[in-house]
């Protein structure tokens, strides 16, 4: 992408600086597309997730909600992952335990949550599994999982020594658990008898 610069009507101009950015720098942006910064530049995400994304995100909501709420705020896209002043990321769902309510601002989440979820789509499938995996990773997220929404599955990855290891794979009837978030209790059966068949 280019050299830009952020002109002070706070639009995002086609010549602009996009290394070395900080969250003021990405926050200032407002030509109405969404993005991450990434290691201090901004990639774009697009297009807007599909329908059948949308619904899965929903669903699981509500099955994660239906046995943590009490315990866990529960967000989902948009919202902003502050990681570090270079380093802003939007899950499409996360999790943060309610004592640890302190890293919570207005303008997202200063830290690391308890866990992030991302749901995959052809234009998201490399980020999600390469360089999402590293970066949560290194940020200490304690659980990240990865969903495939054509077939309900997902892969459960965990830290440990400060990497990911796969922990799990669930499917159809598994009953879903958390090595670190007890209250999780639904399987993706029950997420995915809720999806309609949608034509493209």
């Amino acid at each position: 992408m280019g050299e830009k610069y952020f002109n002070k009507g706070n639009k995002c101009k086609d010549v602009i600086k996009e290394s070395n950015l900080t969250y003021e720098d990405y926050a200032s942006i407002d030509d109405e597309n969404r993005y991450e910064l990434v290691n201090g530049q901004l990639e774009l995400i697009s297009p807007a997730p599909t329908v059948t994304h949308q619904l899965i995100s929903y669903q699981m909501q509500k099955s994660i909600a239906r046995s943590c709420e009490s315990d866990y705020i529960i967000l989902y896209a948009p919202v902003d992952v502050i990681l570090s002043p270079e380093e802003v990321r939007q899950p499409d769902l996360i999790l943060l335990h309610r004592n640890r309510v302190d890293i919570l601002r207005n303008r997202g989440i200063e830290g690391a949550p308890d866990l992030v979820v991302e749901i995959l789509s052809p234009s998201t499938l490399k980020r999600d599994k390469i360089d999402k995996l590293e970066t949560y990773a290194r940020y200490k997220i304690p659980e990240y999982w990865i969903v495939e929404p054509t077939s309900g599955m997902f892969e459960q990855y965990a830290l440990q020594n400060e990497q990911y290891t796969i922990i799990n794979v669930f499917q159809h009837d598994d009953i879903v658990t958390s090595p670190n978030i007890p209250c999780i209790s639904f399987t993706m059966e029950e997420i995915m008898n809720n999806i309609p068949d949608i034509k493209n």
